[in-house]
């Protein structure tokens, strides 16, 4: 064994880990319970046993370093159950062989689906559902916090934009407002008492928010459209 592989496993090492995973757990009960911006960094310390005054900021630096934490302890399955969701979808031929609809909800459940698994995540899965519907549901919300660099949201609004008019994406933003409504449903069913089958009510959520990706732009609101761009004009 190096010197290397025994400093990272000795006591002091192992400790050290075990502080920062008890603070990351502390945060994602406290976020999820009292919002980012509500629970205190001194709160979440105490509800962690933390008696040094310094060991948040020095596993985390700040609020937003172990935000950042939280986040990164559950977005890499999330990222990779949709990843392989988007690669059956490719393979398949992209939709090609399917009808709209049909291949429509297969990319809602490529939304759904994986956020969805963190319902039976009984290592604060619930609590990182509440955490994100949070950030996204903001009057001013944190995307860039969310969808990372690299991040499989990218690849599946590629896949969904030939599937959606181009109202929708580039006026209307649909894609995200499905986001919004998707983890904002699955927040509120991590927040209720567990239930012990999941599948209908995840099942159901993916039909909504195919419905809602589907949700054509009608007569009325293609009108105002064009007033409001009408208006926007400089006059000739």
């Amino acid at each position: 064994m190096t010197a290397h592989e025994t400093q990272a496993t000795s006591p002091g090492s192992r400790k050290a880990g075990d502080t920062r995973a008890t603070l990351i757990r502390a945060a994602e009960r406290l976020f999820a319970a009292k919002g980012v911006d509500g629970a205190s960094l001194n709160e979440i310390k105490r509800a962690a046993g933390q008696r040094n005054a310094m060991a948040l900021q020095y596993h985390f630096g700040d609020r937003t370093g172990l935000l950042r934490a939280v986040l990164d302890k559950h977005l890499p399955a999330v990222d990779a159950r949709r990843e392989a969701l988007l690669q059956q979808y490719e393979d398949g031929g992209g939709g090609g062989g399917d009808s709209g609809d049909v291949a429509l909800r297969s990319l809602a459940a490529a939304l759904v689906l994986p956020a969805a698994a963190k319902l039976a995540d009984p290592d604060g899965g619930r609590e990182f559902l509440q955490i994100v519907a949070e950030l996204l549901n903001r009057p001013e919300p944190l995307v860039e916090v969310v969808v990372t660099q690299g991040s499989s949201i990218y690849p599946w609004r590629r896949l969904l934009e030939p599937l959606l008019t181009p109202e929708s994406t580039t006026v209307f933003h649909t894609r995200f407002t499905a986001m919004r409504f998707c983890h904002a449903e699955l927040a509120a069913r991590a927040a209720a008492r567990p239930r012990e089958d999941d599948r209908l009510f995840t099942s159901r959520l993916v039909d909504l928010v195919t419905a809602l990706l589907a949700a054509p732009v009608s007569e009325q609101t293609a009108r105002l459209l064009h007033e409001r761009d009408r208006k926007g004009r400089p006059e000739r």
